[in-house]
């Protein structure tokens, strides 16, 4: 019996990865009986079925491998173990907690170990099932295994995932400090993260380099990076970054996506790309990271480009890309661009999510073509509070104020998804365009009325623009006194643009004194200012101004423009004259203009005849 059972396992170490052999030995062992009556010889049969389950992440090997183990008899606690770590890992981490029940409640009944603990603890921390995680605690306490590393690791981490990072910290800080290995405090600063603490976050990253007994790794400086980015420390990240470089680590996918996202989010770009260059063997997170990047901080042409490039690497790219490559054509105007890039992702099935296909509905809508972007949301069989925020500003944005405040009513009836605060922008967008004043503040006031959401500054900068353009301007003054919230510059920049429309010039300079308050040495608002004055033929204020200006030394930004023509984008400056086609296109306008003057001159002339 016992060389049958050797020739097995043997045998079974042979045919590993031999899907075929391996069932014909499980089927010999089976009927044999030495299956069911030698605990070791199933364990491996089990351990080499679960390995199949992890290879595929197959539910349906899963499910094999469950059935496998319920004909064993009596498995020992690393049949158990193994079920614990497939299940836990897996899109149904419940069932190690159900198994968990039945190990405990059988005739004899088993306790788990140490390496037991860690798989349960995953799965109450995915499932979200922190009084069961408290219940293993007090057991693993009751049995010895305060001291465990791995076993308290698992208890952070759980803590962690379910939110209660005071239990999390509470368990980190019993663990006496030559028990705390890097996975301690990695468990600790990502739980923080998780929970969007990440000053705290930062906060136990120093405490880990002052206490010198563990030496950070990739996965704490990734977990630094992130807290930088989100709080936008640029200069901690450099520091980080130094680190990196200094610590021996070789600057792999993670970290170098972790670097580009950092100083991406902290408006350094040209940093970004210094890192997304130095990196080797770029992936699709490194492309996706770098695209990202260039499309948040409003570099479209350049997301754009670098997408063709990632093209041309060879390289697939994924959702995430191809969403904000689409978001970068939309807000460049870039129709021919958007539905390449459409076609791209509907030869590849796969990239059509729900995120791409709201970027879709975004992007045709900024780009003019709304009945494009109609047809891609009535197909949607799946729409999210995006799709329906996306298409509402869309509306919106090209006129639709009516269209746009139907299909809200049509949300609000549906009652699947809840508007939130950026679909309510797209409304009272919607309402400014409309000049439908009484129902914006109805809408307005619905919000933390009927839906809970408090307004921000955003939405109090709508209802400004909404009074301003339907000339209400001593109503919009007051709305601004009366706010709850202290203005910023874009309320009052609203209000000075509505000014020049209405030629209130009082007005105006009293906005523009707020502006000059907030912003001092911005030359944005005396060019505001000065166009105020231009439409009221107040040329000596204008000339006033200018000489002010000039004093003072500000400058005021280029106006910049783009054009997209035969597939590619181009890119203009006011007085920039660095186009390899500036003479020709010169040529162009100043042809335009004759023409321009001849046919004016030409009416001027009929006129005067008639």
């Amino acid at each position: 019996m016992r060389n049958l059972n050797i020739s097995i396992i043997a045998l079974l170490e042979s045919h590993l990865k031999n899907r075929r052999n391996f069932l014909q030995i499980l089927s010999s062992a089976i009927v044999s009986g030495h299956f069911s009556a030698d605990p070791f010889v199933s364990s491996k049969l089990l351990l080499h079925s679960l390995s199949d389950a992890d290879d595929d992440d197959d539910e349906a090997a899963l499910a094999f491998s469950k059935a496998l183990f319920f004909h064993t008899q009596n498995p020992n606690i690393f049949a158990w173990n193994f079920m614990f770590k497939a299940y836990s890992r897996s899109s149904s981490p419940q069932e190690s907690l159900a198994l968990y029940n039945l190990m405990r409640r059988r005739d004899s009944p088993l306790f788990p170990d140490n390496y037991s603990f860690p798989f349960l603890l995953k799965a109450c921390g995915r499932c979200l099932f922190p009084q069961k995680g408290q219940e293993l605690h007090c057991l693993s306490f009751k049995l010895g295994f305060e001291l465990d590393v791995f076993v308290q690791n698992g208890l952070i981490s759980m803590y962690s995932l379910c939110g209660l990072m005071e239990e999390a910290r509470r368990v980190f800080n019993l663990l006496p400090v030559f028990v705390r290995d890097v996975v301690s405090w990695n468990s600790v600063l990502s739980g923080y993260l998780q929970c969007e603490r990440n000053e705290d976050a930062l906060k136990v990253f120093v405490e880990m380099m002052e206490d010198g007994s563990v030496r950070p790794d990739q996965v704490t400086f990734v977990g630094v990076l992130t807290a930088c980015a989100r709080i936008g420390f640029l200069d901690l990240g450099r520091k980080i970054h130094g680190l990196v470089l200094g610590s021996g680590l070789e600057l792999d996918v993670f970290l170098g996506s972790s670097l580009i996202d950092m100083y991406a989010k902290c408006g350094k770009m040209e940093d970004a790309r210094k890192v997304f260059d130095g990196i080797s063997d770029r992936n699709v997170v490194c492309w996706t990271s770098m695209i990202v990047g260039y499309a948040q901080s409003d570099s479209f042409k350049e997301a754009i480009e670098l997408f063709r490039e990632m093209q041309l690497h060879g390289v697939e790219a994924d959702a995430a890309t191809v969403a904000s490559v689409i978001s970068a054509c939309g807000n460049l105007g870039a129709l021919s661009h958007g539905r390449w890039v459409h076609s791209y992702s509907e030869r590849w099935g796969s990239l059509m999510s729900l995120s791409v296909k709201n970027s879709l509905i975004d992007m045709y809508a900024k780009c003019g073509d709304i009945e494009r972007a109609l047809q891609i949301f009535h197909e949607l069989s799946n729409r999210d509070v995006i799709s329906w925020t996306a298409m509402i500003t869309g509306l919106a944005l090209n006129g639709e104020s009516s269209r746009a405040l139907h299909l809200f009513s049509q949300m609000a009836m549906s009652r699947d998804v809840m508007p939130n605060e950026v679909t309510f922008l797209g409304v009272l967008s919607a309402c400014s365009h409309g000049g439908f004043v009484e129902l914006g503040f109805v809408y307005f006031n619905a919000m933390p009325q009927s839906y809970k959401l408090t307004p921000r500054i955003e939405h109090y900068g709508c209802m400004v623009d909404l009074l301003g353009r339907a000339n209400l301007l001593i109503e919009a003054e007051k709305f601004i006194r009366e706010m709850p919230i202290q203005p910023d510059t874009v309320i009052w920049r609203s209000l000075l643009f509505a000014c020049k429309t209405h030629q209130n010039i009082e007005l105006a300079e009293f906005a523009a004194k707020k502006i000059e308050e907030l912003k001092p040495r911005r030359s944005g608002v005396h060019v505001l200012l000065s166009n105020v004055y231009a439409s009221a033929s107040r040329w000596k204020d204008v000339n006033k101004l200018r000489r002010y200006m000039a004093l003072q030394g500000t400058q005021k930004q280029p106006g910049c423009s783009f054009i997209e023509l035969e597939g590619l984008v181009h890119e203009f400056f006011a007085a920039d004259c660095s186009h390899s086609q500036i003479d020709s296109i010169y040529k162009t306008v100043d042809g335009i203009n004759k023409v321009i003057r001849f046919e004016t001159l030409d009416f001027d002339i009929l006129n005067c005849q008639q």
